[in-house]
């Protein structure tokens, strides 16, 4: 960024960094020996909605820019009540979700759709019901940090277990260490 555009306020849009997905491996396998969680077989990628230069705009075409087999997976689109889009995988191979959930970010950001991305989610739940409740957890595109998220209601959520988490994981992915980035994301399509 120049000195123009700090004096007229422009800011340079940040790269989402990609690689920290891939240590969901490890994070998963300390989750179920700790927590009893296991992968639910459901990730979200969450992006604006079309707008600026490009021309992907559709769900047709955001699909078709994919190019994910939907015989194999399920994937779905959809608009949340804020008006951000929601891609949601299914597949009840976690490693395999982790890769099509980069696969996804890495062909969005090559159609100079990066600044679009907001976040992806990767759900977790008790192996054995009811356990403590599930967690999310949610990746920063832009600071290439996790932060866990246990709702347990419409609005309300277990402090308590994300702290849990938090502490188990610290050493399998870079947790987010800003609380206030710790965003409560209620209603999200991914269980």
């Amino acid at each position: 960024m120049g000195l123009r555009d700090a004096l007229f306020g422009r800011t340079k849009q940040v790269a989402p960094n990609l690689d920290n997905l891939f240590a969901l491996s490890t994070a998963a396998l300390t989750l179920q020996s700790e927590l009893d969680l296991v992968p639910s077989g459901e990730a979200g990628l969450c992006f604006k909605s079309g707008s600026g230069e490009s021309t992907i705009t559709t769900d047709d075409d955001i699909k078709q820019l994919l190019d994910f087999d939907e015989t194999t997976n399920k994937v779905t689109l959809s608009t949340d009540d804020l008006g951000f889009k929601w891609l949601v995988v299914k597949d009840p191979d976690f490693e395999a979700l982790v890769t099509r959930i980069h696969a996804a970010d890495t062909s969005m950001v090559e159609h100079q759709l990066g600044p679009r991305l907001l976040c992806a989610v990767f759900g977790f739940v008790p192996k054995t019901p009811p356990g403590e409740g599930s967690v999310r957890l949610v990746y920063l595109m832009k600071q290439g940090t996790f932060y866990p998220f246990a709702p347990t209601g419409p609005s309300q959520r277990n402090n308590e277990l994300e702290i849990r988490v938090r502490s188990f994981l610290g050493t399998d992915l870079p947790i987010e260490k800003d609380l206030t980035r710790w965003m409560a994301l209620w209603n999200v399509p991914v269980n």
